[in-house]
């Protein structure tokens, strides 16, 4: 059999095949629960997408070992925050991070994530920098965005590499509030209606009793989005 029709075939079977009774899942899946063919489970997730803003630049004007620094302290300190906040990571991608946040008040836990991560991004990861680099130092900026809906999780690779793919609105949207056209970066906090609904009052005011949200904007209707830039103090 040649490659072409080895790749015909299997794009027929998914095609074709019918998928299994898909359940309800209240835990992340791991890859070896699902096989290779039209199985998957549903889950009411909040996800959550965080990436460093202007990598590119970075890369370019940086050697590549500071540079891999950056993205080593980035990508620390938010996958540190997001598990204290009950988040599990399913995917690092260059200076990416995705994470799922699943039950009762996913959507505080996850805002409350982001938050950490931005005090981390100007308290914590700028002035380390700073110290050690000086006039070599750049500072780093970062996007958070944030979504909740119904998704599929199904298994997709080949043999042993393998991994989840992550269906619906959610997984979608939290990684186009990153980055857009006409996005103003100093809101480095995004997140859908539908999270900004269902978050309580400790996520919406701050500590002087103001709104911690701008919006909402409808960049990309039908989901409007809303634009924060506080973040919350780590003890």
């Amino acid at each position: 059999m040649t490659l072409k029709e080895d790749l015909s075939n299997k794009v027929r079977e998914y095609a074709k095949e019918p998928w299994d009774e898909i359940p309800d899942g209240y835990v992340v899946p791991a890859p070896e629960d699902l096989t290779f063919g039209n199985t998957g489970r549903r889950l009411s997730a909040c996800i959550l997408y965080a990436d460093i803003c202007g990598s590119t630049a970075m890369v370019d004007s940086l050697s590549d070992t500071q540079a891999a620094e950056y993205y080593k302290a980035y990508l620390h300190c938010a996958a540190k925050l997001i598990k204290r906040n009950g988040g599990e990571i399913t995917a690092y991608d260059g200076d990416r991070v995705m994470a799922v946040f699943l039950g009762d008040a996913k959507e505080d836990r996850a805002v409350n994530a982001a938050m950490e991560l931005s005090y981390a991004v100007s308290k914590i990861i700028n002035p380390e920098f700073s110290t050690v680099y000086a006039t070599l130092h750049r500072d780093l900026r970062h996007t958070v965005g944030i979504d909740a809906s119904t998704v599929l999780a199904s298994k997709t690779g080949v043999r042993i590499d393998s991994d989840l793919v992550w269906v619906g609105p959610a997984a979608n949207y939290a990684a186009k509030l990153n980055s857009f056209d006409g996005l103003d970066t100093s809101y480095p906090i995004r997140v859908t209606e539908e999270v900004y609904k269902a978050l309580s009052t400790n996520c919406l005011i701050g500590s002087a009793g103001e709104l911690m949200w701008e919006g909402p904007y409808s960049n990309f209707d039908p989901r409007r989005h809303y634009r924060s830039r506080h973040y919350q103090i780590i003890g």
